[in-house]
């Protein structure tokens, strides 16, 4: 029974050990993950900032580096008590009262630590007094004075005659905002604050001075100096703690080592990248812990051409998934790029060539198809554009219209004015038709002065309107616009005809509309003749 309690006993300290070894050990994991949200820079400047503070009382204790406020305020109100005391027994002696308040008053006013200040007989009679004598003074025990409540006796000759009773403010702060402007309590946060501050500006500007790359075994670094990718390894502040020779013969201005350097810093990526730091690549996988892929990267080489790159940046993550650093690799696609620019160049090229050849195909195919003079259609484009519109018309049994229009006494122009001026006509009057034409219509110069039109879609008296207020137009306007001919008169005469008249031919169309145009310049030209008319005046 004993070894059994014995056993069990072994067995329940057992078990309290172990509790107390899991508590242990989950107190340090809770303060190591608390220390853990510090970076180690800021640890050092901390610690550096504690070693400081704790010096500085060290030698406050051994040499008194910081003056006592207690002794300095004792030893300065002991001063201006005796001094005040020396004045105001004079004042009592001569029993000049108004004088000894004024000067209680001015004393009290001149100090400001007095917070009261009275003069007391020694039957207990106040002879002056300043301030709120009562409330802030307490009669110290046993006659002594303190710091704070200070007595000075007054003698008339050499009797006592009484006593100066002084309050003194606390030399101690008695509240947070007085504590917070103790002049101590101000050096010691300028001491912190500022000492952390430049402690960790100082020491980072040390460590941008360390070599970070030895920790990389050189058997690493000669495998990845193998690769022709430039190739960085950043740690999770984006620092570079290796950078290969591909990524060194990127730019010529690159330097040998970096020394800690952020990559976002470096001034020929910074500027090849032409964004914000946290945009860079690697940036942007340290933040997303994931893969960035893509990115185009123009770095300029100086007087020669600037190199391409493209810019992976992958995060390096621990066991538990968190990113501890990141791999940045630079494929160098210049030779890619040029390729491709000299086959996207040559690609224009051809594109811009066949463009010159529609170009002038256009123009070929105008030059054979518009008169040159009058900008008009020829015979030849007009009659391939005329026969289908004839053919479905006919078909369809659908209104179209032919009208002939001749400039009258073209040949006296000629002969008076020349043909230049003959030409200019030619121009004016072919300017005219054609503003007053719809887009589906067409314009033929026939030959010489004369002109065929062709009305798909209009009756024969919708196109006899048109044909009187193009005559009407022409009389008008067109001798006026030949400025070398000044009083010219141009008129010109139209024959027209209708599929609804029974052509069944485009050419019997235009015969009709030429016989009616031949009736018009032998009824006395600047007239619209229709060939139904010109039929029934025959048959009469």
């Amino acid at each position: 029974m004993k070894t059994g309690r014995a056993a069990r006993r072994s067995e329940e300290k057992d078990r309290a050990d172990d509790v107390d070894v899991r508590a242990e050990f989950s107190v340090d994991e809770t303060k190591e993950s608390a220390t853990m949200r510090l970076s180690p820079l800021a640890r050092i400047s901390l610690g550096l900032v504690s070693l400081t503070a704790f010096l500085l009382l060290v030698a406050d204790l051994a040499f008194h580096v910081f003056p006592d406020d207690v002794e300095l305020a004792r030893a300065v109100r002991k001063r201006v008590s005796e001094a005040a005391a020396i004045q105001l027994t004079a004042l009592v002696q001569k029993g000049d009262h108004d004088t000894l308040q004024r000067t209680v008053d001015g004393v009290a006013a001149r100090q400001g630590e007095i917070l009261s200040m009275a003069v007391r007989a020694t039957d207990g009679r106040v002879a002056a007094q300043s301030g709120a004598h009562v409330q802030h003074w307490v009669a110290p025990a046993g006659g002594h004075s303190t710091l704070t409540h200070v007595l000075v006796p007054i003698y008339s000759g050499r009797e006592p005659w009484g006593q100066i009773e002084i309050a003194y403010r606390p030399v101690a702060p008695h509240t947070l905002l007085g504590w917070l402007r103790h002049p101590l309590v101000i050096l010691m946060s300028m001491l912190v604050v500022g000492g952390f501050l430049l402690y960790y500006w100082y020491m980072r500007r040390v460590l941008e001075h360390l070599d970070p790359t030895a920790v990389i075994p050189d058997r690493v670094r000669t495998a990845l100096d193998s690769l022709t990718e430039g190739v960085l390894i950043l740690d999770p502040q984006g620092r570079i703690v290796l950078a290969n020779s591909g990524f060194r013969k990127l730019h010529p201005g690159s330097e040998k080592t970096f020394l800690a350097r952020r990559a976002s810093d470096l001034p020929w990526l910074k500027a090849s990248l032409d964004t914000e730091a946290s945009e860079h690549p690697w940036s942007r996988a340290l933040a997303a812990s994931q893969a960035v892929t893509g990115t185009p990267l123009t770095i300029p080489q100086g007087d020669e051409a600037p190199r391409i790159a493209v810019v992976n940046a992958s995060p390096i993550r621990d066991g538990q998934g968190t990113p501890r650093g990141c791999l940045v690799t630079f494929d160098d696609v210049t030779a890619l790029e040029r390729a491709n620019s000299g086959l996207r160049s040559a690609l224009t090229e051809l594109q811009e060539s066949r463009r010159q050849i529609e170009k002038q195909n256009d123009e070929l195919k105008q030059l054979a198809s518009i008169d040159p003079l009058s900008g008009c259609l020829n015979r030849r484009s007009f009659f391939a554009a005329a026969d289908p519109i004839f053919e479905q018309a006919h078909a369809a049994s659908a209104d179209l219209c032919a009208l002939m229009c001749d400039i009258d006494k073209f040949k006296s122009i000629n002969d008076m004015h020349g043909h230049a001026v003959g030409d200019v006509v030619i121009q004016q009057v072919a300017k005219l038709l054609k503003s007053a034409l719809r887009p589906n219509d067409l314009l033929c110069r026939y030959g010489g002065e004369e002109f065929c039109i062709l009305l798909p879609g209009m009756t024969l008296i919708q196109a006899f309107v048109v044909a009187e207020r193009i005559r009407l137009k022409i009389e008008a306007q067109a001798g006026a616009a030949v400025p070398t001919a000044r009083g010219l008169r141009i008129t010109s005469s139209f024959g027209l005809s209708s599929v609804s008249l029974g052509a069944d031919e485009l050419n019997v169309l235009i015969e009709q509309a030429d016989e009616a145009l031949y009736a018009s310049k032998q009824n006395g030209r600047n007239r619209v003749t229709r060939y139904d008319v010109l039929v029934v005046e025959g048959a009469a």
